[in-house]
């Protein structure tokens, strides 16, 4: 992903309204991200922490996402799997986020759900720059070019159901 600013992430939003993607929190260390290493950036609301955020290239164009996820999540001792990139994380590990619809179906209540990483960090666990706990990862026969692939085909698939 390209690095972006913060004019270009709050305009990219498509699923709230203009006054909401400008409250929201923008991090502030968007210098400091590893942006070649990142398929979305994604980061959770500072004084909202049921809510969070993603931005990333998509159809040509940055897009960005408003999601909610429950903030009373119970501590299950099994382990869960992210449905972007197929990491497993046990407890609270993995959040349903949900992302109000895109246009006219957003605004009738219509939203999706998917199953990810609760810290949003997709992208680096793939690539080897984030560790998740022991057996969060399994070794895969596939490179990780093709994980990523993977990645962002399931990010995809994501959002082209925001947009249906």
């Amino acid at each position: 992903m390209k690095a972006a600013n913060e004019l270009d992430i709050r305009a990219s939003f498509v699923n709230c309204s203009k006054g909401e993607a400008k409250r929201l929190a923008v991090p502030r260390d968007l210098t400091q991200r590893p942006w070649e290493d990142l398929d979305f950036l994604g980061w959770r609301g500072l004084s909202a922490p049921e809510r969070s955020y993603l931005v990333t290239e998509y159809d040509d164009r940055l897009i960005g996402v408003a999601l909610r996820f429950p903030s009373q999540q119970r501590g299950y001792l099994h382990r869960s799997m992210c449905s972007l990139c197929l990491t497993t994380h046990p407890g609270n590990g993995v959040s349903l986020m949900t992302a109000r619809k895109a246009g006219q179906a957003g605004r009738q209540g219509n939203s999706i759900g998917v199953y990810m990483c609760s810290d949003l960090a997709c992208s680096l666990y793939v690539r080897g720059k984030k560790v998740p706990e022991p057996g969060g990862r399994f070794e895969e026969s596939l490179t990780v070019e093709e994980q990523i692939e993977r990645t962002n085909a399931n990010l995809s698939a994501f959002l082209d159901k925001l947009f249906e």
